[in-house]
């Protein structure tokens, strides 16, 4: 796997987030599927994501205890949009060299 940084991490959790609202364990299988990330890594990037409002939380019932769920906002989305553009951007520019298009 590739590990790319905090901007790539971002996005991942913000585009998930924007299908659905999430608790945070679910949160972390999701983005283990594409970046090896640990809950300990995912929880300070979550608290700071929440710190810039591009996420807020609340709490929800659930077998007896609360689970806490995370809801992107629209700061969140914005954010996203700029994540995935500079991402398209990247990505053409890895699959250039990757292809042979670039010497």
């Amino acid at each position: 796997m590739f590990q790319l940084g905090t901007a790539l991490l971002d996005a991942c959790v913000l585009a998930i987030l924007a299908r659905s609202d999430t608790y945070g364990y679910a949160l972390t299988q999701s983005v283990r599927g594409v970046i090896a990330v640990s809950e300990s890594a995912l929880y300070p990037v979550l608290r700071r994501l929440q710190k810039e409002g591009l996420l807020t939380v609340y709490d929800r019932a659930f077998n007896g205890r609360n689970r806490r769920y995370y809801q992107i906002t629209a700061g969140g989305h914005g954010r996203l949009t700029q994540l995935c553009a500079s991402w398209a951007e990247f990505k053409q520019k890895v699959d250039q060299v990757l292809e042979g298009g670039v010497s």
